[in-house]
């Protein structure tokens, strides 16, 4: 008896085994539940989508969604899509919410978008829905040198025929940028700005900023503005100050140039006292050598030693003058 038992589980287990492999290969209730919502599939072809590493359910499921919604899509254009890398679900979602739109939105389109690395279903919704897109805070300087802090808000819709191969959204905010900075910079004072900046809105907008990139721009709105920094008098302080140090450094060169000049003067001097007194120190030698040869009797040098005497006279006479002059001025 425990022997029976024994090998009735075993058929037992062998009996559920069996079954859960031949379901995992043969979807039934996926199978029903195509052909009670009208989607003609074999299950046969469901195996096959199991032995080329297809999950059914991404594919069948879809289809009833697609089949029930009227768009006439084939399993074939589902499973391909799939094994490109799609995202079937996602494409499906976009085609029927397409139609509703009444946006033309083929399946071809549809799965290049998907594949393209954009959000089908998001661009559709935003063409129906258009989105706001708020810019950072953009400085600009005015002609008069104030500085103008401007943020924007953009309201923009996808362009479906431009999504694959169009830019983005940071396009469209550096060109809403530029445009600011361009406008701001041709009005003549900030106050210009402050009184109209539906301006800057009217010009940025008419320059068709939305030309290659994936959106379509509705609308461009000022949502704030602010004066910043004088920035054309901070320039001109700056430069005044460059200016200075640039002069003083001039002086400084100047200053240097004539005390090397003043060095090179007293080095001159010095040099001429020191020739001077080496040609005073042969004058006696010469005059020796004169009294030897004969050439200098001494009554001449008598008459040199007066000389000399009255100038040393003459000189000291000049001094107490000078010296009494002082005195009484």
């Amino acid at each position: 008896m425990p022997e029976f038992d024994l090998s009735l589980l075993i058929i037992v287990a062998l009996v559920i085994i069996g079954l859960a492999i031949f379901f995992s290969f043969f979807p039934f209730m996926l199978w029903i539940s195509a052909q009670a919502s009208g989607v003609r599939v074999g299950i046969f072809t469901l195996v096959a989508m199991r032995l080329r590493r297809v999950i059914p359910s991404r594919i069948v499921n879809p289809q009833i969604k697609a089949s029930k919604a009227g768009l006439g899509l084939n399993i074939n254009q589902l499973e391909s899509h799939f094994l490109a890398g799609g995202n079937v679900d996602r494409v499906v979602n976009a085609l029927i919410a397409a139609e509703r739109a009444n946006i033309e939105l083929g399946f071809e389109r549809a799965a290049a978008i998907d594949l393209a690395g954009r959000d089908v279903l998001q661009a559709v919704q935003m063409s129906v829905n258009p989105r706001v897109i708020e810019t950072p805070m953009v400085s600009a300087v005015a002609r008069d040198g104030i500085e103008v802090k401007v943020k924007a808000r953009v309201t923009v819709r996808a362009n479906i025929d431009r999504l694959v191969g169009g830019a983005g959204e940071d396009t469209i905010i550096a060109r809403i940028g530029e445009g600011i900075v361009t406008t701001v910079g041709s009005s003549d004072t900030h106050k210009d700005v402050l009184e109209n900046p539906d301006m800057i809105s009217r010009t940025v907008l008419s320059k068709g900023l939305d030309s290659g990139t994936a959106f379509e721009i509705l609308s461009i709105d000022i949502a704030d503005v602010d004066v910043g920094k004088n920035i054309g008098a901070n320039l001109q302080t700056e430069q005044a100050e460059a200016d200075k140090r640039i002069a003083q450094a001039k002086a400084e060169e100047r200053r240097a140039m004539a005390v090397a000049q003043e060095q090179e003067m007293k080095a001159r001097v010095v040099e001429m006292k020191a020739k001077v007194v080496e040609a005073e120190s042969q004058v006696p030698l010469a005059m020796s050598d004169a009294l030897r040869q004969g050439k200098l009797g001494v009554m001449d040098y008598m008459n040199l030693k007066n000389i000399e005497s009255d100038t040393q006279m003459r000189s000291s006479f000049g001094k107490i003058q000078d010296d009494n002059t002082n005195d009484q001025e």
